[in-house]
Protein backbone atom coordinates (compact mmCIF):
# COMPACT_ATOMS: atom_id res chain seq x y z
CA UNK A 1 0.00 0.00 0.00
CA UNK A 2 2.86 2.70 0.50
CA UNK A 3 4.77 1.64 -2.40
CA UNK A 4 1.27 2.67 -4.16
CA UNK A 5 0.80 6.07 -2.42
CA UNK A 6 4.39 6.73 -3.15
CA UNK A 7 4.19 5.81 -6.91
CA UNK A 8 0.96 8.31 -7.27
CA UNK A 9 3.11 10.66 -5.23
CA UNK A 10 5.76 10.85 -7.48
CA UNK A 11 3.87 11.07 -10.67
CA UNK A 12 1.50 13.76 -9.39
CA UNK A 13 5.10 15.55 -8.55
CA UNK A 14 6.56 14.85 -12.14
CA UNK A 15 3.22 16.02 -13.47
CA UNK A 16 3.10 19.28 -11.77
CA UNK A 17 6.93 20.28 -12.34
CA UNK A 18 6.00 19.06 -15.85
CA UNK A 19 3.30 21.57 -16.29
CA UNK A 20 5.13 24.48 -14.67
CA UNK A 21 8.06 23.56 -17.01
CA UNK A 22 5.29 23.61 -19.96
CA UNK A 23 4.03 26.76 -19.29
CA UNK A 24 7.66 28.65 -18.59
CA UNK A 25 8.76 31.00 -21.40
CA UNK A 26 12.07 32.08 -20.45
CA UNK A 27 14.77 29.99 -21.64
CA UNK A 28 17.01 30.47 -18.56
CA UNK A 29 14.15 29.93 -15.92
CA UNK A 30 13.20 26.82 -18.55
CA UNK A 31 16.79 25.19 -17.82
CA UNK A 32 16.40 25.40 -14.66
CA UNK A 33 13.34 24.03 -14.34
CA UNK A 34 14.51 21.06 -16.00
CA UNK A 35 16.95 19.99 -13.36
CA UNK A 36 14.15 19.25 -10.95
CA UNK A 37 12.03 18.03 -13.57
CA UNK A 38 14.54 15.76 -15.09
CA UNK A 39 15.83 14.42 -10.66
CA UNK A 40 11.38 13.50 -10.94
CA UNK A 41 11.66 11.94 -14.22
CA UNK A 42 14.74 9.96 -13.71
CA UNK A 43 13.70 8.35 -10.25
CA UNK A 44 10.15 7.67 -11.98
CA UNK A 45 12.80 5.82 -14.66
CA UNK A 46 14.68 4.10 -11.96
CA UNK A 47 11.63 2.91 -9.99
CA UNK A 48 9.96 1.61 -13.46
CA UNK A 49 13.53 -0.05 -14.04
CA UNK A 50 13.12 -1.86 -10.61
CA UNK A 51 9.43 -2.58 -11.63
CA UNK A 52 10.66 -4.15 -15.21
CA UNK A 53 8.06 -1.59 -16.49
CA UNK A 54 10.27 -0.84 -19.76
CA UNK A 55 7.56 0.86 -21.15
CA UNK A 56 7.72 3.82 -19.04
CA UNK A 57 10.88 3.71 -18.50
CA UNK A 58 10.78 4.32 -22.43
CA UNK A 59 8.29 7.30 -22.33
CA UNK A 60 10.36 8.96 -19.58
CA UNK A 61 13.11 8.88 -22.08
CA UNK A 62 11.65 10.15 -24.30
CA UNK A 63 9.84 12.41 -22.49
CA UNK A 64 13.10 14.01 -20.87
CA UNK A 65 14.55 14.34 -24.79
CA UNK A 66 11.50 16.38 -25.71
CA UNK A 67 11.87 18.61 -22.12
CA UNK A 68 15.89 19.19 -23.38
CA UNK A 69 15.01 19.71 -27.32
CA UNK A 70 12.17 22.40 -25.82
CA UNK A 71 14.71 24.44 -23.97
CA UNK A 72 17.49 24.26 -26.70
CA UNK A 73 15.10 25.20 -29.12
CA UNK A 74 13.67 28.35 -26.59
CA UNK A 75 17.48 29.45 -25.75
CA UNK A 76 18.41 29.54 -29.52
CA UNK A 77 15.97 31.77 -30.20
CA UNK A 78 16.08 34.00 -27.14
CA UNK A 79 19.98 34.23 -26.98
CA UNK A 80 20.76 33.23 -30.63
CA UNK A 81 24.93 33.97 -29.88
CA UNK A 82 25.91 31.31 -28.06
CA UNK A 83 29.50 32.76 -27.75
CA UNK A 84 28.17 36.10 -25.61
CA UNK A 85 25.70 34.01 -23.76
CA UNK A 86 26.84 30.92 -22.83
CA UNK A 87 25.35 30.43 -19.25
CA UNK A 88 22.47 28.85 -20.51
CA UNK A 89 23.98 26.66 -23.01
CA UNK A 90 26.75 25.12 -20.79
CA UNK A 91 23.73 24.10 -18.54
CA UNK A 92 21.75 22.62 -20.57
CA UNK A 93 24.88 20.90 -22.33
CA UNK A 94 25.57 19.49 -18.58
CA UNK A 95 21.86 18.56 -18.13
CA UNK A 96 22.01 16.64 -21.54
CA UNK A 97 25.18 14.74 -20.62
CA UNK A 98 23.57 13.52 -18.04
CA UNK A 99 20.69 12.51 -19.97
CA UNK A 100 22.87 10.94 -22.30
CA UNK A 101 24.41 8.52 -19.47
CA UNK A 102 21.19 7.52 -17.96
CA UNK A 103 20.30 6.41 -21.15
CA UNK A 104 23.49 4.33 -21.72
CA UNK A 105 23.30 2.96 -18.07
CA UNK A 106 19.28 2.13 -19.00
CA UNK A 107 20.58 0.43 -22.58
CA UNK A 108 22.97 -1.81 -20.43
CA UNK A 109 19.99 -3.62 -18.70
CA UNK A 110 16.72 -3.00 -21.27
CA UNK A 111 15.76 -6.19 -22.63
CA UNK A 112 16.66 -6.51 -26.22
CA UNK A 113 13.06 -5.60 -27.87
CA UNK A 114 12.92 -1.94 -25.95
CA UNK A 115 16.88 -1.39 -27.09
CA UNK A 116 15.70 0.47 -30.43
CA UNK A 117 13.61 3.21 -29.16
CA UNK A 118 16.56 3.66 -26.28
CA UNK A 119 18.62 4.09 -29.19
CA UNK A 120 16.67 6.60 -30.83
CA UNK A 121 16.78 9.14 -27.68
CA UNK A 122 20.16 8.33 -26.95
CA UNK A 123 21.57 9.70 -30.99
CA UNK A 124 18.93 12.42 -30.08
CA UNK A 125 20.50 13.71 -26.95
CA UNK A 126 24.01 13.19 -28.57
CA UNK A 127 23.17 15.46 -31.66
CA UNK A 128 21.56 18.02 -29.06
CA UNK A 129 25.00 17.86 -27.39
CA UNK A 130 27.18 18.01 -30.46
CA UNK A 131 25.14 20.71 -31.77
CA UNK A 132 25.58 22.55 -28.14
CA UNK A 133 28.87 22.40 -27.56
CA UNK A 134 29.75 23.52 -31.58
CA UNK A 135 27.63 26.66 -30.97
CA UNK A 136 29.96 26.98 -27.37
CA UNK A 137 33.15 26.20 -29.05
CA UNK A 138 33.07 27.90 -32.51
CA UNK A 139 36.04 27.59 -35.03
CA UNK A 140 37.95 30.31 -34.17
CA UNK A 141 40.61 30.65 -36.37
CA UNK A 142 39.72 31.68 -39.69
CA UNK A 143 39.87 28.73 -43.18
CA UNK A 144 43.80 29.78 -44.57
CA UNK A 145 42.72 31.36 -47.88
CA UNK A 146 43.82 29.84 -50.87
CA UNK A 147 46.67 31.75 -52.56
CA UNK A 148 47.14 30.39 -56.58
CA UNK A 149 50.41 30.37 -57.04
CA UNK A 150 52.47 33.21 -58.89
CA UNK A 151 54.46 32.75 -62.02
CA UNK A 152 57.33 32.42 -62.15
CA UNK A 153 59.56 35.21 -64.72
CA UNK A 154 61.47 33.46 -67.37
CA UNK A 155 64.65 34.81 -67.26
Amino acid sequence: MLLLCGTAAGFDRLGDLQGRFDKETHAGTKIKMLEKLTDAQFETERKAIGASDFVTVGFTLEKYRDNVRACFELLRKQEPDADRHSGGYRQLELQTRRGLREVEDTMQVAPPEVQPPLAIVHKDLLDLDDEMIRLLFPKRTPEPEKVPPVPEAKP
